[in-house]
């Protein structure tokens, strides 16, 4: 039986903390921030965890974990 791939698209965005859980970058914060309140940007720095819904699928993409 062959190896599986990793979707490497999935493993830029994705890190898997030690219990188990998805680390990702907060979306909004690349481009046109001018248009963002202080609030927002402050609020959205670093990382956030994922959606319980969405662990499954993303899990899936990283076969070996990172």
């Amino acid at each position: 039986m062959p190896k599986m791939k990793t979707k490497k698209a999935a493993a830029k965005r994705f890190k898997i903390t030690a219990t188990g859980k998805l680390k990702h970058g907060v979306a909004g914060k690349r481009h046109r921030l001018i248009n963002h309140n202080s609030k927002y940007i402050r609020q959205n720095r670093g990382t956030s965890v994922g959606a319980k819904a969405d662990e499954a699928r993303v899990k899936k993409y990283l076969p070996y974990g990172l």
